[in-house]
């Protein structure tokens, strides 16, 4: 079977951060695509131990907007 997840980069200090949205894992790397691959690893292997019916569906559409707020 295959699920589709919505997974995001960020730059960290010092490595890329990758998270999946729907299930809360998180991996790294030092490249965007090792911090990919290294997610993709992670999810499979959290899917391993999870029940099918508590994984959430993709969470569809998402969209990233940079964000200015006041600070005090």
């Amino acid at each position: 079977m295959i699920k589709k997840f919505t997974g995001v980069v960020v730059k960290g200090e010092k490595f890329y951060v990758a998270h999946c949205i729907e299930l809360g894992v998180v991996s790294q790397g030092k490249t965007i695509e090792e911090a990919q691959a290294n997610l993709k690893e992670a999810v499979e292997l959290y899917l391993e131990d999870s029940d099918f019916e508590d994984i959430p569906d993709s969470a569809g559409e998402v969209v990233f907007y940079p964000m200015e707020v006041a600070t005090p």
